[in-house]
């Protein structure tokens, strides 16, 4: 059997680990720590890459998860909420979850444990599912619901990430979904080259908050160079294009991550960290403080659910002198 999936209690936290022992792709979610990617590895000239800026260890998680919450779920809210505050069928919410110059950020579930309910690995892939039962303990959102995230590793180095939310609040309720994950390929994003398909940007005040307007970007649809680039922009995904809808490449590894959200995902967060070892990449259902402008934003009635899901996958690349090289040799 190709695919194996196992619980490892190692780095001072269980992992669990899906493995494809055909391509080599190993996938690492860590349960006890919002059930994050912490690993995504390939063998690639004569070494294991892992495309995720993870954590080494429960300890590392443990004192750096607040700076810049590498791989955190980003849900009932999505990156920043005006003021930590928002209006809600007539009665106003403040939540005092973890803050960045006033305003909450990345939601409430970034570091809850979530339980186990499968592990387990067939003849065409290895699986696993994890349940967070939110109670509506934080003031700021009182409405119980339940999250299921499932992670499933396919042939051809396929990861793909369902999260299913569940109302169990008797009412309706305001949700957002994403993910905040960290991918690196080289030794830093400045060899690393971006293709998006948008041509549409959200508009961003100075506090980095949306002003409601789509601007045109198209700087991004056909790709271009990282180096020098700092981004921290929300694009509006044109969905109606061909997948993948998100390509990070580095031909210089020889390596290239391609992003395939459906369309629960609409928007994508890039985000480039001061010290340029990674970036951030972030499949989210609505824009920041959808909770007050409503962009993307999902209501969900009493009892119904909502899936997102989203894949990964890692393929190599040639570099174009190495491209123009076959070609010349073909064909003289």
């Amino acid at each position: 059997m190709a695919f194996f999936c196992e619980r490892k209690q190692q780095n001072g936290w269980e992992e669990v680990i899906l493995r494809d022992d055909v391509t080599g792709a190993i996938a690492t979610i860590i349960p006890s720590a919002g059930a994050i990617l912490n690993k995504f590895e390939l063998p690639h000239k004569g070494a294991l890459i892992n495309i995720i800026d993870g954590f080494k260890d429960a300890a590392d998680w443990k004192e750096n998860v607040t700076n810049g919450h590498k791989g955190t779920k980003l849900s009932p809210f999505v990156c920043r909420l005006y003021n930590s505050t928002y209006s809600w069928e007539g009665q106003q919410y403040t939540t005092e979850r973890f803050k960045l110059s006033g305003h909450a950020i990345h939601g409430l579930l970034y570091d809850v444990p979530h339980d186990i309910m499968i592990a387990e690995s067939s003849a065409f892939m290895a699986e696993c599912k994890f349940l967070y039962r939110y109670k509506g303990t934080d003031p700021g959102y009182p409405f119980a619901f339940d999250m299921n995230v499932r992670y499933r590793l396919e042939g051809g180095n396929r990861l793909t990430i369902i999260t299913t939310v569940h109302n169990r609040s008797g009412r309706n309720i305001p949700m957002s979904d994403g993910w905040h994950p960290y991918f690196k390929l080289g030794e830093s994003i400045d060899a690393a080259s971006l293709q998006v398909n948008s041509k549409q940007e959200v508009q961003f005040n100075d506090a980095l908050f949306p002003t409601g307007k789509i601007i045109k970007n198209k700087r991004w649809f056909t790709g271009s160079s990282l180096k020098d680039v700092t981004l921290d922009n929300c694009f509006l995904l044109d969905m109606n294009q061909p997948m993948p809808h998100c390509t990070l490449s580095d031909e210089t590894l020889g390596l290239a991550l391609m992003i395939y959200p459906d369309r629960a995902y609409p928007y994508l967060q890039i985000y480039t960290p001061p010290h340029r070892k990674s970036i951030a990449i972030e499949n989210l259902s609505s824009a920041p403080n959808a909770f007050n402008n409503k962009m993307g934003l999902v209501e969900l009635g009493p009892e119904d659910s909502k899936a997102f899901q989203t894949q990964l996958k890692i393929t190599t690349v040639e570099k174009k002198e190495e491209k123009k090289g076959f070609w010349k040799r073909l064909f003289g």
